[in-house]
């Protein structure tokens, strides 16, 4: 028996290889002679990168940017010949922040235009970046300084490349920016529609995850309106350019980036279509399914590209109770790992365990069928 194996990660958990590993594991001890292909998987959220390179065998690299407070920071990228990838959770993402220090508006990502800069002058032709995760919340002010642009206050004061900025916002100098060539294609990995402004924006979806104020929200959102009306209006009409704090639609505006769907994109570097077509059964799964995940997340999307014919069963950490009756969007059976009622860091640290003996379980039942 052939089993692909195509997690995503459990937040805060296991990263997507980590969980395919247990769940291999698990089937290794039910299933005699079974066949385990990893293809851990990612939607744009973070481990998305991690996940991708793993496949593709690309090589880790380090530059020094600037980092999240202003400070010079190493930052990885992943790189093979004329193609690149990288995370911006790297850089600001929200577990590189201490929790006392977690002031969305505050968080600087020029780091993440600098780097850009740098692939760019080492001849990458294919940039592909994941922009889930951050602690910023900038409205892509920062990618714009990372190339050069220039804000001032109405003093004529420069101001610092973070969303603070925005609220003391008066004018902005391209007279340094970089113009991204055309020949460079940008691709930002993403798992949200959401806009940029408005109440399924941005600072209004993810603001309070970030440790924004709810008090702030229509400030800050009506200071990001007045930025991109000025500088990009076209920017404020797209679907997805509220990820990453506004650092989809900053990539958009300044580097003439592309949001594309993040699943897919990773299912298509992966050459996932390819490792399926023979399988007998795939595995996917996530920390928690829920309707959302029916929105274009890593599981849904997985189960979408299977052919038809071969069975889809979903690995979790928990289902939500507004998940629709199975089956659903090509999965055919869904489990949760939860063995015992027990505080939920106890669970975040027995996933492994939890994860091997569920596969182990499912594979009992599957060889309960041959009979």
């Amino acid at each position: 028996m052939k089993i692909v194996i195509a997690p995503d990660s459990f937040k805060e958990s296991l990263s997507s290889e980590e969980v395919a590993e247990a769940i291999k594991r698990g089937f290794q001890q039910s299933i005699a002679d079974v066949e385990c292909l990893l293809c851990p998987v990612g939607d744009g959220g973070e481990g998305t990168v991690d996940a991708i390179r793993h496949s593709l065998d690309l090589e880790e690299k380090w530059i020094q940017v600037t980092g999240p407070f202003g400070q010079k920071e190493a930052m990885r990228y992943f790189q093979k010949g004329q193609l690149a990838l990288f995370e911006v959770a790297d850089l600001v993402g929200l577990g590189k922040i201490p929790l006392e220090e977690r002031n969305p508006l505050q968080i600087q990502t020029c780091g993440i235009g600098e780097l850009l800069l740098h692939l760019i002058a080492k001849g990458i032709k294919d940039i592909y970046i994941g922009v889930g995760g951050t602690a910023s919340n900038d409205g892509g002010l920062g990618i714009a300084a990372g190339l050069g642009y220039q804000f001032y206050d109405k003093d004529g004061d420069v101001l610092p490349a973070c969303g603070q900025s925005l609220l003391n916002l008066a004018s902005v100098s391209t007279e340094n920016r970089y113009e991204i060539p055309e020949d460079i294609k940008i691709r930002i990995l993403a798992d949200v529609v959401s806009p940029i402004c408005g109440h399924q924006g941005a600072t209004y979806t993810f603001g309070k995850q970030k440790g924004l104020n709810p008090t702030m929200f229509e400030t800050v959102d009506q200071a990001i309106q007045d930025f991109y009306e000025k500088v990009s209006p076209e920017t404020l009409e797209l679907k997805g350019a509220g990820a990453g704090g506004g650092i989809a639609g900053g990539l958009c505006a300044f580097a003439q980036a592309d949001i594309v769907s993040g699943i897919d994109t990773c299912l298509d570097l992966i050459d996932y279509d390819k490792k399926v077509v023979d399988a007998d059964l795939v595995i996917v799964g996530e920390g928690r399914l829920d309707r959302q995940s029916l929105a274009g997340k890593a599981p849904i999307g997985v189960a979408k590209r299977t052919p038809v014919g071969v069975p889809v069963i979903a690995i979790c950490g928990s289902l939500a109770e507004d998940l629709p009756s199975l089956s659903f969007e090509n999965i055919q059976a869904a489990f949760s790992i939860l063995e015992k009622s027990e505080p939920l860091e106890d669970s975040l640290n027995n996933a492994s365990v939890y994860l091997e003996h569920t596969a182990a379980n499912i594979g009992c039942l599957l060889s309960l069928s041959k009979i």
